[in-house]
Protein backbone atom coordinates (compact mmCIF):
# COMPACT_ATOMS: atom_id res chain seq x y z
CA UNK A 1 0.00 0.00 0.00
CA UNK A 2 2.92 2.54 -0.20
CA UNK A 3 1.01 4.49 -3.21
CA UNK A 4 -1.48 5.07 -0.60
CA UNK A 5 1.02 7.55 1.41
CA UNK A 6 0.98 11.00 1.59
CA UNK A 7 2.17 13.15 -1.16
CA UNK A 8 2.10 16.54 -2.36
CA UNK A 9 4.24 15.64 -5.28
CA UNK A 10 2.05 15.62 -8.39
CA UNK A 11 4.48 12.89 -9.99
CA UNK A 12 2.01 10.34 -10.56
CA UNK A 13 1.22 6.98 -8.78
CA UNK A 14 5.06 4.65 -7.49
CA UNK A 15 4.97 1.48 -9.49
CA UNK A 16 5.74 -0.93 -6.24
CA UNK A 17 7.85 -3.77 -7.78
CA UNK A 18 10.58 -0.17 -9.64
CA UNK A 19 10.56 1.06 -5.56
CA UNK A 20 11.08 -2.28 -4.34
CA UNK A 21 13.95 -2.46 -6.51
CA UNK A 22 15.35 0.89 -5.84
CA UNK A 23 14.52 0.33 -2.04
CA UNK A 24 17.46 -2.75 -2.88
CA UNK A 25 19.88 -1.19 -4.49
CA UNK A 26 19.60 1.76 -1.64
CA UNK A 27 20.28 -1.06 0.68
CA UNK A 28 23.19 -2.52 -1.49
CA UNK A 29 24.61 1.15 -1.50
CA UNK A 30 24.36 1.32 2.08
CA UNK A 31 26.28 -2.11 2.92
CA UNK A 32 28.91 -0.97 0.62
CA UNK A 33 29.83 2.03 2.75
CA UNK A 34 30.35 -0.74 5.45
CA UNK A 35 27.21 -0.30 7.11
CA UNK A 36 25.41 -3.36 9.21
CA UNK A 37 21.78 -3.10 8.51
CA UNK A 38 18.65 -3.56 10.32
CA UNK A 39 15.96 -4.27 7.62
CA UNK A 40 12.14 -3.74 9.06
CA UNK A 41 9.41 -5.66 8.15
CA UNK A 42 6.43 -3.65 6.00
CA UNK A 43 3.74 -2.45 8.52
CA UNK A 44 1.02 -2.79 5.98
CA UNK A 45 -1.10 0.12 8.87
CA UNK A 46 1.64 2.55 8.03
CA UNK A 47 1.80 3.64 4.22
CA UNK A 48 4.51 5.65 5.06
CA UNK A 49 6.42 3.53 7.28
CA UNK A 50 10.01 3.04 4.74
CA UNK A 51 10.30 6.71 5.50
CA UNK A 52 11.95 5.76 9.09
CA UNK A 53 14.33 9.34 9.14
CA UNK A 54 11.25 10.77 10.55
CA UNK A 55 10.69 8.51 13.65
CA UNK A 56 13.59 9.25 15.87
CA UNK A 57 16.82 11.96 16.12
CA UNK A 58 19.71 9.67 17.16
CA UNK A 59 22.90 10.82 18.60
CA UNK A 60 25.96 8.63 20.72
CA UNK A 61 24.18 9.10 23.74
CA UNK A 62 20.20 8.60 23.06
CA UNK A 63 17.74 8.48 20.72
CA UNK A 64 15.16 10.56 20.82
CA UNK A 65 11.65 9.42 19.01
CA UNK A 66 9.62 11.79 17.54
CA UNK A 67 5.82 12.60 17.80
CA UNK A 68 4.66 12.49 13.33
CA UNK A 69 3.26 15.34 12.32
CA UNK A 70 1.25 13.74 10.17
CA UNK A 71 -1.76 12.15 12.02
CA UNK A 72 -1.85 9.16 9.51
CA UNK A 73 1.92 8.35 11.18
CA UNK A 74 1.56 8.68 14.53
CA UNK A 75 1.95 4.91 15.71
CA UNK A 76 4.88 4.57 13.09
CA UNK A 77 7.18 5.53 15.92
CA UNK A 78 6.47 2.96 18.60
CA UNK A 79 8.13 -0.13 16.80
CA UNK A 80 11.05 1.72 15.92
CA UNK A 81 10.94 2.76 20.07
CA UNK A 82 11.48 -0.87 21.12
CA UNK A 83 14.03 -1.39 18.09
CA UNK A 84 16.54 1.41 19.09
CA UNK A 85 15.82 0.59 22.97
CA UNK A 86 18.16 -2.23 22.73
CA UNK A 87 21.24 -0.13 20.96
CA UNK A 88 20.32 3.74 23.02
CA UNK A 89 19.04 5.18 25.96
CA UNK A 90 15.69 6.61 25.30
CA UNK A 91 14.12 10.30 25.03
CA UNK A 92 10.97 11.41 23.75
CA UNK A 93 8.91 14.35 22.29
CA UNK A 94 5.27 14.04 23.70
CA UNK A 95 2.20 15.80 22.29
CA UNK A 96 1.34 18.32 21.68
CA UNK A 97 4.72 18.72 20.40
CA UNK A 98 5.19 17.26 17.08
CA UNK A 99 8.39 16.61 15.21
CA UNK A 100 9.46 14.48 11.80
CA UNK A 101 13.09 13.63 12.10
CA UNK A 102 12.81 15.36 7.85
CA UNK A 103 12.82 18.76 9.85
CA UNK A 104 16.21 18.20 11.74
CA UNK A 105 19.73 19.10 10.10
CA UNK A 106 22.88 18.46 11.79
CA UNK A 107 25.55 19.89 11.28
CA UNK A 108 28.58 18.56 13.83
CA UNK A 109 27.44 19.17 17.28
CA UNK A 110 24.61 21.67 16.24
CA UNK A 111 20.98 21.17 15.15
CA UNK A 112 19.19 22.56 13.09
CA UNK A 113 15.22 22.55 13.28
CA UNK A 114 12.82 23.41 11.10
CA UNK A 115 9.65 24.72 11.40
CA UNK A 116 7.08 23.51 9.21
CA UNK A 117 3.50 21.86 8.96
CA UNK A 118 4.66 18.35 10.57
CA UNK A 119 7.25 19.82 12.86
CA UNK A 120 5.79 22.75 15.84
CA UNK A 121 7.44 25.17 18.13
CA UNK A 122 6.35 22.36 20.99
CA UNK A 123 8.25 19.81 19.68
CA UNK A 124 11.52 22.04 18.50
CA UNK A 125 11.51 23.05 22.19
CA UNK A 126 11.38 19.98 23.35
CA UNK A 127 14.05 18.14 21.10
CA UNK A 128 16.02 20.77 22.08
CA UNK A 129 16.03 20.84 25.39
CA UNK A 130 16.53 17.09 25.23
CA UNK A 131 19.59 17.71 22.97
CA UNK A 132 21.07 20.39 25.32
CA UNK A 133 21.15 17.56 28.46
CA UNK A 134 23.75 16.21 25.73
CA UNK A 135 26.04 18.58 26.11
CA UNK A 136 24.50 20.00 22.06
CA UNK A 137 23.01 23.20 20.74
CA UNK A 138 20.14 23.66 18.46
CA UNK A 139 18.35 26.87 16.80
CA UNK A 140 15.06 26.56 15.19
CA UNK A 141 14.57 28.21 11.25
CA UNK A 142 10.96 28.21 9.61
CA UNK A 143 11.29 25.78 6.67
CA UNK A 144 8.52 27.73 4.58
CA UNK A 145 7.85 26.16 1.33
CA UNK A 146 8.45 22.40 1.18
CA UNK A 147 7.77 19.46 3.10
CA UNK A 148 10.71 19.24 5.46
CA UNK A 149 13.69 20.93 6.28
CA UNK A 150 16.31 18.19 4.83
CA UNK A 151 13.90 18.55 1.44
CA UNK A 152 15.82 21.39 0.86
CA UNK A 153 19.43 20.99 2.46
CA UNK A 154 21.90 18.40 3.31
CA UNK A 155 25.35 18.84 5.45
CA UNK A 156 28.31 16.70 3.35
CA UNK A 157 30.72 16.94 5.53
CA UNK A 158 33.71 19.04 5.78
CA UNK A 159 31.81 22.25 6.65
CA UNK A 160 30.04 21.73 3.10
CA UNK A 161 26.32 22.44 2.67
CA UNK A 162 23.99 21.43 -0.52
CA UNK A 163 20.91 23.87 -0.46
CA UNK A 164 18.27 25.82 -2.19
CA UNK A 165 18.55 29.03 -2.12
CA UNK A 166 15.84 29.56 0.40
CA UNK A 167 17.83 27.63 3.14
CA UNK A 168 21.41 30.12 2.23
CA UNK A 169 20.78 31.42 5.51
CA UNK A 170 21.76 28.44 7.06
CA UNK A 171 24.83 27.29 4.79
CA UNK A 172 25.97 30.58 4.07
CA UNK A 173 28.86 30.46 1.04
CA UNK A 174 30.31 26.77 1.93
CA UNK A 175 29.33 24.51 -0.72
CA UNK A 176 26.75 24.49 -3.71
CA UNK A 177 23.88 26.81 -3.47
CA UNK A 178 21.60 25.16 -5.91
CA UNK A 179 19.92 28.31 -8.32
CA UNK A 180 18.00 26.08 -10.71
CA UNK A 181 14.27 24.63 -9.39
CA UNK A 182 15.27 21.82 -11.94
CA UNK A 183 17.42 20.43 -9.93
CA UNK A 184 16.00 21.20 -6.37
CA UNK A 185 15.46 17.38 -5.17
CA UNK A 186 18.55 16.94 -5.43
CA UNK A 187 19.61 18.79 -2.00
CA UNK A 188 18.91 15.97 -0.29
CA UNK A 189 22.27 13.75 -0.47
CA UNK A 190 23.54 11.40 2.75
CA UNK A 191 27.15 11.69 3.81
CA UNK A 192 27.85 7.77 4.81
CA UNK A 193 31.50 7.35 6.13
CA UNK A 194 33.78 8.13 3.14
CA UNK A 195 30.67 8.37 0.50
CA UNK A 196 28.18 10.43 -0.36
CA UNK A 197 24.76 9.04 -1.64
CA UNK A 198 22.83 11.52 -4.26
CA UNK A 199 19.89 10.64 -6.38
CA UNK A 200 20.09 10.23 -10.03
CA UNK A 201 19.16 12.72 -12.65
CA UNK A 202 20.47 15.99 -11.49
CA UNK A 203 24.46 16.73 -13.71
CA UNK A 204 24.68 20.18 -12.59
CA UNK A 205 24.56 19.17 -8.96
CA UNK A 206 26.61 15.68 -9.64
CA UNK A 207 29.01 17.91 -11.39
CA UNK A 208 29.49 20.52 -8.62
CA UNK A 209 29.71 17.60 -5.69
CA UNK A 210 32.50 15.78 -7.99
CA UNK A 211 34.68 19.60 -8.30
CA UNK A 212 34.28 19.37 -3.86
CA UNK A 213 35.83 15.89 -3.90
CA UNK A 214 33.33 13.57 -2.87
CA UNK A 215 33.12 10.04 -3.72
CA UNK A 216 29.69 9.92 -4.94
CA UNK A 217 26.86 6.73 -5.43
CA UNK A 218 24.67 7.81 -7.62
CA UNK A 219 20.84 5.93 -6.94
CA UNK A 220 17.99 6.29 -8.88
CA UNK A 221 15.31 7.35 -6.81
CA UNK A 222 12.09 8.10 -8.77
CA UNK A 223 9.23 6.08 -7.11
CA UNK A 224 10.03 7.57 -3.67
CA UNK A 225 10.75 11.26 -5.11
CA UNK A 226 6.47 10.65 -6.04
CA UNK A 227 5.86 10.11 -2.64
CA UNK A 228 8.07 13.17 -1.25
CA UNK A 229 10.93 11.14 -0.40
CA UNK A 230 14.38 11.12 -0.11
CA UNK A 231 17.66 9.59 0.55
CA UNK A 232 18.15 10.77 3.76
CA UNK A 233 14.30 9.77 4.62
CA UNK A 234 15.00 6.01 4.33
CA UNK A 235 17.41 5.34 6.85
CA UNK A 236 17.87 5.66 10.61
CA UNK A 237 22.25 6.40 11.22
CA UNK A 238 23.56 5.36 14.08
CA UNK A 239 26.22 8.09 14.61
Amino acid sequence: NFAEGITTSNLGKPGFEKALEQHSAYCDALKGCGLELIVLDADERYPDGCFVEDTAIITSEAAVITKPGAESRMGEEAEISGILSEFRKIEAVKLPGTLDGGDVLRVENHFFIGISGRTNMDGARQLSEILTKYGYTASVTEVGEGLHLKSGIAYLGEGNFISIEGFSRISGSRGIIISDIRESYSANCLRVNDFLLIPKGFPESKKKIIELGYNIIELNMSEFRKMDGGLTCLSLLFI
